[in-house]
């Protein structure tokens, strides 16, 4: 049989719940699916949101043949097979799955069927596609970002299983998945199969049960990853190197854990001790050139630099303060003051004039002039 969460799968996108910002009355998938419009796109967002569902109700809406592949185990052979195959005069999208898995060389041979319209790419990725896809192939997609999906939507999907949830027992499983459906239905499925009902005991029981336990291959990494980050966070060196060592006994990719220590030196040690970007990128270096099993040493050290050095959360603070005016004004005009006066005109205009190299005076837009976001 198949698993509940297939089971229950949308075949439209009116039985999609969630991302209403994508598949909703007049938005961009919808209008795509609606009009018949062909192109390549990456789904980014979290596990259980509904990359898959979204990519299939999409190439059958379309009326294509649809290829579905896992950048974990597919290589330049798959891609050559999808290819040959006959698709019955249809045009062909292929969906990679964990696009981010795939490697420059492979990404590389994939993007000229993608350019020439032999195949259209839907990518799905957890990780952000600016650092994951290359840039040729990222400029022929549309990036199109998921949200985890709320309370409301999951409890939407649970009702559809048919299966008794309690009040507590559907507070859990909100805990338990943190927005991912796949993930809570699983585990509904596990204690349904198990023990006959969904409750909180037969959740727990079935959380512990060794038949739902994750390999390396499926999600637990976003767990593990979490306490991984929060654990240095909070200065806690023994909690942080736990949590790697559980990581690298399951071989998880170094390179992912290497880049959330880099994410990690900036947006939370930041001013407070500079050279942690320093380490984190030497780690990062570290692992792509030695490789496991060695490299998990230089993890271990950059761990519990990171975890011990003091933290400063203020340049990250300031960059979202920043942003956030971005989204609120839009581009407001630059200072004549600061422009750069390249043209005749431009002099003309007053563009440049008055600036002085250490000016004390703001050089924000009016608007905001008052405005402090590095405190």
């Amino acid at each position: 049989m198949e698993p509940l969460a297939a089971r229950i799968r949308p075949k439209t996108l009116d039985e999609v719940v969630g991302q209403e910002h994508l598949v909703g009355a007049g938005k961009p998938l919808r209008v795509a699916v609606e009009k018949k419009h062909r192109f390549s796109f990456v789904l980014w967002g979290p596990p259980g949101t509904g990359k898959t569902t979204i990519a299939r109700i999409y190439a059958r809406a379309l009326d294509t043949e649809l290829f579905e592949l896992s950048a974990v185990s597919a290589g330049k052979d798959d891609i050559r097979k999808i290819v040959s195959a006959d698709a019955k005069g249809k045009d062909k999208v292929l969906f990679l799955d964990e696009i981010h898995r795939f490697n420059k060389s492979q990404q590389d041979f994939l993007l000229p069927y993608v350019e020439s319209g032999e195949l259209t790419l839907i990518g799905a990725t957890t990780e952000n596609p600016s650092f994951e896809v290359i840039a040729p192939l990222l400029s022929r997609c549309r990036v199109f970002v998921l949200e985890p999906l709320s309370e409301e939507a999951l409890r939407a999907i649970i009702k559809r299983t048919k299966l008794k949830v309690g009040k507590d027992a559907f507070d859990w499983l909100m805990g338990y998945a943190n927005g991912d459906a796949r993930k809570a239905l699983g585990m509904m499925e596990g204690a349904q199969s198990l023990y006959g009902e969904v409750t909180t005991e037969t959740l727990n029981k079935a959380l512990e049960s060794p038949h739902l336990r994750y390999d390396k291959k499926g999600e637990e990494h976003y767990d593990t990853v979490s306490a991984f980050i929060k654990s240095m966070r909070a200065s806690q060196a023994d909690a942080a190197l736990y949590y790697l060592a559980r990581m690298v006994e399951a071989g998880e990719d170094p390179l992912f854990i290497a880049r959330r220590m880099v994410i990690f030196a900036s947006e939370d040690v930041g001013l407070a001790q500079p050279t942690a970007l320093v380490v984190a990128n030497a780690v990062f270096r570290a692992c792509e050139t030695i490789g496991y099993p060695e490299c998990a040493i230089n993890l271990a050290h950059g761990v519990a630099y990171l975890a011990q050095a003091k933290k400063d959360r203020s340049a990250y603070d300031a960059l979202r303060a920043a942003q956030a005016d971005v989204h609120a004004f839009g581009n407001l005009p630059v200072p004549k003051k600061i422009r750069n006066a390249v043209t005749k005109l431009m002099k003309e205009q007053d563009y440049g004039k008055g600036y002085e190299k250490y000016d004390g005076e703001s050089y924000l837009p009016d608007k905001i002039k008052k405005k402090k976001y590095l405190k």
